[in-house]
């Protein structure tokens, strides 16, 4: 098995040991990316020199120190849509090709002080628009385990970059779902941390208050490890939350003895292909058998998220993208007579006809004679999202759902229809309504000519990233899911 394979914690022990070093982890990961990466195009971006550059500083620092980071000399791909110093920084976005990161986001700064070798800018949806990686600026990213089908989104690169083991792990960032949908298209293991627990400084804004940087990994253990890294408390974002960050790892024991999972029934619906319900349903039955107790539960408003989403992330869209306007970063158009048409000619050039649309939608909601009839009534059922969140969690201590209504679909057969594109995110955008957080892991294949992954989504209370994670991992050692491979050929 080559070493871009291995999972963070196998490579970290092997690292420990003086088996392996971190330039050759790097090499094989730079190898791999070569080889599949024209099937795939996960990447918009890779510096190999600089890459190298990390790893050798890596190894001269294990060599000189006795650092316990689990995760030096550890390759971390990053989406777009994060600032790291003197790398492009564009959100697949025409408007800010060319634009370079002159400081790190904060989760960066974790990474580079744990000694990861941070590399390479991963495709996805422009500026977090999207449920597919189809609407970048720059090509469309594939699934690897098929190259006809989308890999999710809108951090579709991330999660097939993981999937096809150009990264040993991934940063993303989870909107609507937008971490979770590919994890679960893709077979990866893909977190959304509760709102406040990872700081956003340094990251995009789509819409602020629903944004979250979470991460991509092999198994559920890389993922409480990474967690262990980038979560805390940063002054830099108002958002943070001051609460101290545990060690995830500890609480993967291997054991749901004695917990209750919810089971939604507004989440088991017509509509849900009947494989990945099938697929859901098994690994409920499976937790059971190993001690969990399942109660049914009710999220009552859960007919309402996908109305109350677009409209109040399209709402801060507007806001947060009017920033682009061509006058101070990113792509200017000009022969424009006056400041207004040039912001328009910018801004008309620059944007896809997804992200136009967002904004759209979002001034519409915000105009004068609207707002209290669509973005104030959005917002007071957000607040009953919340509380059915509260009021469920007053019965149970996660709730298992599918994490997408269906398998990966094909490239191109949603783009003509926007609403149906949504509804691929209507069990993930819950949770970042209500500000709690969730996990897609590996749950099953579909009986294709070419299977298909099936994800199961763990939702817990707010913080409760100890407590998915620990069902999470127990699942994840009951089964094999997770070690099943793409095949792909150079």
């Amino acid at each position: 098995m080559s070493l871009n394979e291995l999972t963070i914690h196998e490579l970290s022990a092997k690292l420990a040991r003086g088996e392996v070093s971190s330039v050759e982890i790097t090499k094989d990961v730079l190898t791999r990316i070569k080889q599949v990466e024209p099937q795939v195009h996960a990447f918009l971006h890779v510096d190999e020199a600089d890459s190298l550059r990390q790893a050798e500083a890596a190894d001269k620092l294990r060599s000189s120190s006795s650092s316990s980071s689990s995760l030096l000399g550890i390759p971390v791909g990053i989406k777009d849509v994060i600032a790291v110093k003197d790398q492009p920084c564009g959100c697949a976005s025409k408007i800010l090709k060319g634009f370079i990161s002159p400081y790190d986001a904060f989760v960066i700064q974790k990474l580079k002080a744990a000694g990861a070798v941070v590399y390479g800018r991963l495709n996805m949806d422009e500026f977090a628009m999207g449920s597919s990686t189809e609407n970048s600026a720059y090509g469309v990213t594939r699934n690897p385990w098929d190259l006809e089908r989308i890999p999710g989104g809108s951090s579709g690169g991330s999660a097939a970059a993981v999937a096809a083991d150009e990264c040993i792990a991934a940063l993303g960032t989870d909107t609507g779902g937008s971490i979770r949908q590919p994890a679960s298209l893709c077979s990866v293991v893909g977190l959304k941390p509760t709102y406040g627990r990872v700081s956003r400084y340094g990251l995009v804004a789509f819409a602020s208050s629903l944004d979250q940087i979470g991460t991509f990994s092999k198994d559920v253990r890389d993922t409480a490890l990474l967690m262990n890294v980038i979560a805390g408390h940063d002054g830099n974002d108002s958002t943070s939350v001051p609460q101290p960050v545990p060690d995830y790892t500890k609480a993967l024991d291997g054991s749901v003895k004695g917990m209750k999972l919810g089971l939604p029934k507004e989440y088991f619906i017509e509509g849900v292909d009947k494989e990945v319900s099938a697929a859901v349903r098994a690994a409920v039955d499976k937790l059971a058998s190993m001690g969990a107790e399942i109660v049914e539960i009710s999220l009552p408003h859960t007919e309402y998220a996908t109305a109350v989403y677009y409209i109040i992330a399209t709402a801060e869209a507007s806001a947060n993208l009017a920033r682009f306007d061509g006058i101070r970063y990113g792509l200017r158009v000009e022969g424009a007579k006056d400041p207004i048409e040039q912001y328009g000619r910018t801004r008309a050039a620059g944007f896809g006809q997804e992200v136009k649309r967002r904004i759209i939608l979002g001034t519409y909601v915000l105009s004068s004679g609207y707002y209290d009839a669509y973005y104030l009534r959005a917002q007071k059922v957000r607040t009953l999202l919340r509380q059915d969140f509260i009021n469920a969690f007053e019965k149970c201590d996660a709730i298992l759902t599918p994490t997408s209504p269906t398998a990966a679909f094909k490239i191109g057969e949603k783009t003509d229809d926007p609403l149906q594109m949504y509804l691929s995110d209507i069990f993930t955008i819950s949770a970042n309504l209500g500000g709690v957080c969730g996990v897609s892991i590996p749950c099953g294949f579909t009986s294709a000519a070419k299977p298909l992954p099936i994800g199961l989504q763990i939702i817990g209370k707010p913080f409760g990233e100890e407590t998915i994670l620990k069902v999470a991992h127990a699942y994840e050692q009951a089964t094999e899911w997770h070690k099943r491979k793409p095949i792909l050929t150079a």
